[in-house]
């Protein structure tokens, strides 16, 4: 059997597990999980158990190195059969929190942050954006002064996912009050039970059951090892994580179109209109194949560009094309769920249809990890227009 081989089934075994987990223990909780504003902390586990929670990590972490080729069949799957933003975002905020430590961490905070993360055990988040500073991550203010062996850490973050929960929170900070500039940006660890640190929930269009909060910093205490890497690097390291960010929500993106499709799909057969199913109408098939079409040519250049993140063939013309990419993916969900919600009719205004849901959710996914017309300017840079 070739290594080509071996991926595929590999895949559709991870795509199989993850659609009999979501449509079992994910698609008839969300409801209620939305209303609740939260989902249960032990979801955590159970997908920690399941391996997930460790793809992409070393072993000495309790990981499990993978391709992108499987940690994306098991995304599309989980957003396909789950159809829940919000659950997705939560469950694997570590997904954008760890990476810094275990890129540039000490060995001894690697140590003490990861495995607890990856057994389920602790929730990790990432704390970059700033009241008024949006995605001018150069401009943030959150300060870090060094006062012997402690950071001293004043500030405020805003729509920080696993916010309220996280037990530990990677936070940009300045560790140069004089530079102004992106090289005066440091990142820190913050414990969550840290003294002189406070969290308020923030209520949202969508992604009702994932913990979106507001933390403010004041003077608050974190031990000098708990800096990631060295002082004046934390720009560059924002910098490359956002690429795997923006891989991964390209393949929500595409799972959560897929939804859209399947729903309609569904709806459009057992839907009577005029003395025959809706599917047996023209323009209602056209609309399918429009959702079809893009879904498609999605797929496909997610399996390239994560092709050649697999291979290590990476550098500027990659990075502007996962900046495409992901516009091209949100906007293909964007479709979807208008196409999903203009199909089911009155039924698709309802709670409790994945359309309604994902089309709450749209716009968070076009914006959050870097808005549409930011990836469109950092793209057009990459490929020196």
């Amino acid at each position: 059997m070739s290594m080509t081989e071996t991926l595929d089934e590999d895949a559709r075994m991870m795509e199989d597990a993850a659609r009999r987990f979501a449509q079992t223990e994910i698609a008839p909780h969300v409801g209620a999980w939305d209303e609740a504003g939260e989902f249960p902390r032990s979801l955590y586990q159970r997908a920690a158990e399941l391996g997930w929670l460790a793809l992409g990590y070393p072993e000495e972490f309790g990981g499990t190195p993978s391709p992108w080729h499987l940690r994306n069949a098991m995304t599309i799957a989980l957003a396909r059969y789950g159809g829940s933003g919000g659950l997705m975002a939560g469950l694997f905020s570590h997904n954008i929190g760890l990476p810094p430590v275990m890129r540039h961490g000490s060995a001894a905070l690697q140590r003490e942050v990861i495995p607890g993360v990856l057994r389920g055990e602790k929730i990790s988040a990432l704390a970059i954006t700033e009241p008024g500073g949006g995605t001018d991550v150069s401009a943030l203010r959150t300060t870090a002064v060094r006062e012997g062996d402690e950071y001293v850490v004043n500030g405020e973050k805003v729509f920080i996912t696993s916010g309220i929960r996280a037990d530990w929170l990677t936070v940009a900070v300045r560790t140069d009050p004089k530079d102004k500039g992106p090289m005066g940006i440091s990142m820190l660890m913050v414990p969550g039970d840290a003294p002189g640190l406070s969290r308020s929930p923030l209520k949202k269009m969508g992604w009702l059951c994932s913990d979106t909060a507001q933390l403010r910093f004041d003077n608050v205490r974190v031990p000098a090892r708990y800096l990631v890497g060295e002082e004046g690097l934390g720009f560059k390291m924002i910098l490359t994580n956002f690429n795997g960010e923006r891989l991964s929500m390209a393949a929500m993106a595409l799972g959560f179109s897929e939804c859209c499709y399947d729903e309609a799909l569904a709806w459009a057969r057992q839907r009577k209109t005029f003395g025959m199913a809706l599917v047996d109408h023209q323009v209602i098939r056209h609309k399918l194949m429009d959702m079809k079409m893009r879904i498609e040519s999605t797929r496909a250049w997610l399996n390239a560009v994560s092709a050649r993140a697999d291979a290590g063939v990476k550098g500027a013309e990659w990075v502007a094309q996962v900046c495409l990419l992901k516009n091209h993916a949100t906007q293909t969900m964007q479709f979807c769920a208008d196409q999903g919600v203009q199909i089911l009719g009155g039924m698709g205004f309802m709670r409790g249809t994945a359309s309604e849901r994902i089309y709450r959710e749209v716009k968070v996914m076009m914006i959050g990890g870097g808005a549409e017309e930011i990836m469109k300017e950092l793209a057009s840079r990459q490929l020196g227009l």
